[in-house]
């Protein structure tokens, strides 16, 4: 990375879990391993009754699967180290892994927020213009989308992690987290620009989270008011129920990131820190294959249809 010849650090101590009871640290490991497993199971059971059921293929559930995937690539940026982490002595990244560990996490992350705000207007077209729907989320057009989220968040990974990497590291090294974030960091770095680049990066990921949040509130706003000029309660509740599990998402996920990313400044214990930092990098992952599989029907039917019909066949 840019800046690393400046650099008299060659690696970092992640000790995130540091502060913690040594006792407690396998309990830590075996709940989070089976979180991470479950939430690897989920999206690629997501994926594959996509795939497997015809009366899924559309902009929705394509949609989805995109979603899955950034979901799975964002876990396994963090929580593979983190679960290695818990059972070392000495949980050390070298400092090219410690960039690439943000990059990817960045990446994934920013693509994550930019297709849940691609799915709110996905609902805002099939609830307010359905007879325009076909022509408007062409399958040309889905691709596209999916394709800018996905340029979007590479574009925020590389542009967080060579504004950060750029910086001078005089040590000393130890990174108050559980993997490579921009706070514990820029607290390392040394040098003149230093406060000027952390504001920098964080005016830029707090517009990029607060501009996504706000088009898919205002995407609701519209949804809300065209779902109440429904006349009938059913009509009302049937097109509603398209749009709850995506909005149950999105609450989860920016309820968490507001409790991370905005949170006062002030003394904060480390045990804090990272017990919320956890609810983010793997609560939020393991919540999102649940609620997505239990508050749409139409993915709930289809999984059973799909797995149980094979797994239990005089059942069905």
């Amino acid at each position: 990375m840019p800046g690393q010849n400046h650099s008299i650090v060659s690696e970092f101590i992640l000790i995130g879990f540091a502060n913690f009871p040594q006792q407690l640290l396998p309990a830590f490991f075996l709940l989070f391993l089976l979180m991470y497993l479950f939430t690897l199971l989920g999206n690629l059971l997501i994926m594959a009754t996509v795939w497997s059921e015809r009366s899924l293929h559309t902009p929705m559930y394509l949609f989805l699967c995109a979603l899955s995937i950034s979901e799975i690539l964002y876990t396994f940026a963090i929580i593979p180290r983190m679960l290695a982490d818990l059972l070392s002595t000495c949980p050390t990244i070298p400092f090219v892994a410690c960039a690439s560990q943000m990059f990817f996490s960045f990446t994934f992350g920013f693509t994550h927020s930019f297709l849940l705000t691609v799915m709110g207007y996905d609902r805002y077209v099939a609830i307010c213009h359905p007879l325009r729907y076909n022509i408007l989320m062409s399958s040309w057009g889905c691709a596209c989308l999916v394709a800018l989220s996905w340029a979007g968040g590479s574009v925020m990974g590389m542009v967080v992690t060579t504004a950060i990497f750029n910086l001078t590291f005089c040590g000393p090294n130890k990174v108050h987290h559980f993997f490579c974030h921009v706070p514990p960091l820029v607290k390392l770095a040394c040098g003149e620009n230093v406060s000027i680049v952390a504001k920098g990066v964080g005016l830029l990921c707090i517009t990029a989270l607060l501009g996504c949040c706000l088009l898919i509130l205002l995407s609701y706003a519209f949804i809300v008011a065209t779902i109440l000029k429904i006349p009938s309660a059913e009509g009302r509740h049937k097109a509603f129920s398209t749009c709850a599990s995506h909005l149950t998402v999105v609450i989860v996920h920016y309820g968490f990131a507001s409790v991370i990313y905005l949170k006062p400044k002030g003394p904060h214990s480390l045990q804090g820190d990272t017990l919320m930092g956890t609810t983010y990098t793997v609560l939020t992952p393991f919540l999102s294959p649940i609620i997505f599989s239990l508050r749409n029907k139409e993915l709930k039917n289809a999984l059973k249809k799909t797995f149980l019909s094979k797994l239990f066949p005089l059942s069905s």
